[in-house]
């Protein structure tokens, strides 16, 4: 289309500049198929034969293999739980695709978009019916809003939850520290010397964690975070200090709020709903603590284990910020309204209504 407009304006007089002004190219563009047309009329118009071997492949084989991969392959009836490249080869071949690509040149054409159906994530639908109005709560804690009013200066947001079952693990071989042209190594081999709890309240706006390590985790346990954390300034003389938590065992329903509020009245207990964890920012915390003290591990016992995770405790706070939390309560409702299109058998959450404040919608 391009190549005949140059030659249609150059048939009517039009300079070479002029065609490249008005086709948005370069002169030398204009130049070189004026040039052509005028030494091999509408032959010279057509693309030159190319260098090298030609293609092996057309574009509609690469595009059915790709369009097999972005399938499950229950789709084909074939018993498998996800693709490989062996398996697309072998049933693009099967499926009478000519000519049949080797396994390493779908591996190659997959790679170009960056195709990987050989891997997973697992995910959960929300099946609580109120869904979006237990967790846009949350949200809006995170945004420093309760019912709609901003939180004072004297009210704070925790986040709680347990890590159960961390392990100390003393290594057959001390780890050698890493040099030039290796990295750190560690022993794979290890003695298993028992697992403690460890629970923690972040409090999300200040970016400070308490904690404390215990046997195990239990009502027992998180009540002696409520109290260490409820004894202690800002939160005794606070007037209001709500706590985010998960539905564990340790804190479920609303006997664990009653227990939390008739100890200390001006605490208030916040649940997410069920499969909500990952909007409990002492999570990200606790992957923080897992990546930077806990893999690799290498501890001799468990009064050690505790040690450590106390000590990181106070490192982490010396230059902890807050979260840069974006997620809110739209976020929340685009993401239901997503999984509410896979969902075809679960009760749908209801969307989040936005707040009315000062008699306009938020």
């Amino acid at each position: 289309m391009l190549r005949s407009r140059i030659v249609l304006l150059a048939a009517a007089g039009t300079a070479n500049r002029v065609i490249a002004e008005r086709l948005g190219i370069c002169e030398d563009t204009a130049r070189k198929w004026r040039r052509r047309y005028c030494e091999q009329g509408m032959e010279g118009l057509a693309d030159a034969p190319r260098p090298g071997r030609p293609r092996l492949f057309p574009a509609t084989v690469v595009a059915e293999v790709k369009a097999l991969a972005c399938e499950l392959p229950s789709a084909s009836q074939t018993p498998l739980a996800r693709w490989t490249c062996p398996e697309l080869a072998r049933h693009a071949a099967a499926s009478g695709i000519v000519p049949a690509p080797s396994s390493s040149t779908v591996r190659r054409w997959l790679a170009a978009d960056v195709l990987k159906p050989w891997q997973h994530r697992s995910w959960i639908f929300p099946r609580d019916p109120h869904f979006a109005l237990k967790a846009s709560r949350v949200l809006d804690l995170y945004q420093r809003e309760w019912e709609g009013a901003p939180l004072g200066e004297d009210e704070y947001v925790l986040s709680a939850d347990e890590k159960p079952g961390v392990q100390a693990r003393m290594r057959i071989h001390l780890p050698l520290p890493p040099g030039p042209g290796r990295g750190m190594r560690i022993e794979s081999e290890y003695h298993r010397l028992g697992t403690l709890a460890y629970l923690a309240a972040y409090d999300i706006h200040r970016a400070h964690v308490m904690g404390r390590c215990e046997p195990t985790t239990g009502i027992k346990p998180f009540t002696a975070l409520v109290d260490q954390v409820m004894q202690s300034e800002p939160y005794a003389s606070a007037r209001r200090v709500f706590w985010v938590v998960d539905n564990g065992a340790s804190h479920r329903n609303w006997a664990a709020a009653a227990r939390l509020n008739n100890a200390y009245p001006n605490a208030q207990m916040v649940h997410l709903p069920i499969h909500a964890s990952w909007l409990n920012q002492v999570e990200v915390y606790f992957s923080v603590i897992q990546r930077k003290l806990l893999t690799p591990d290498d501890f001799e016992d468990l009064d050690e284990l505790a040690t450590q995770i106390l000590a990181f405790e106070k490192h982490y706070n010396a230059a902890a910020r807050p979260y840069d939390w974006k997620f809110t309560r739209t976020d929340l409702n685009l993401l239901l309204t997503r999984i509410r299109k896979h969902d075809r058998h679960a009760p749908h959450p209801q969307a989040a209504r936005p707040r009315r404040i000062n008699g306009r919608d938020h």
